[in-house]
C-alpha cells in the first residue's frame, strides 16, 4: 500500500493499536503490520516520532521498562485524552469512509454499511 494512503491516519492507527494493548514501538509496528495483513509495513523511522509526536500532544504516555539486566524500551499507553480522540477519529473515519464509499462504488448517499 502506497505511503500517501496513511497520510491523515496514522496517528488513528497509532492510537488504535496501543488501545488494543501494543506497547512499545516494534511491538506496535509489529501489530499494525498483522493487524493490516501485511499492508502497513512501516519503517521505524515513521513510527517513532509519530509516538513522539502524540506524546507531546498529551495523547499517549510513555514509560520506560527494563527488559533484561541492561536494555530498556519505552512503552506507551493512552491518555483519557488520547481515549477521547480515538473516539473521534473513528467516528470521523468512519464518516469519510462511508462518503468515499457512496462515491467510488456508485451508491447514493447516506451510503449503507
Amino acid at each position: 500500500m502506497k505511503a500517501e494512503v496513511l497520510k491523515g491516519h496514522l496517528d488513528a492507527l497509532l492510537l488504535a493499536t496501543v488501545a488494543s494493548g501494543a506497547e512499545y514501538g516494534y511491538a506496535i509496528r509489529d501489530a499494525l503490520y498483522k493487524d493490516s495483513g501485511g499492508r502497513f509495513d512501516l519503517p521505524t523511522g515513521t513510527i517513532y516520532p509519530a509516538l513522539y509526536r502524540l506524546e507531546r500532544a498529551g495523547l499517549i504516555t510513555g514509560r520506560w521498562t527494563r527488559v533484561g539486566e541492561r536494555r530498556q524500551r519505552r512503552c506507551y499507553s493512552l491518555t483519557p485524552a488520547g481515549r477521547r480522540a480515538l473516539a473521534e477519529q473513528r467516528t470521523s473515519w468512519r464518516e469519510f469512509a462511508l462518503a468515499v464509499s457512496a462515491i467510488l462504488e456508485e451508491r447514493p448517499w447516506p451510503a449503507s454499511a
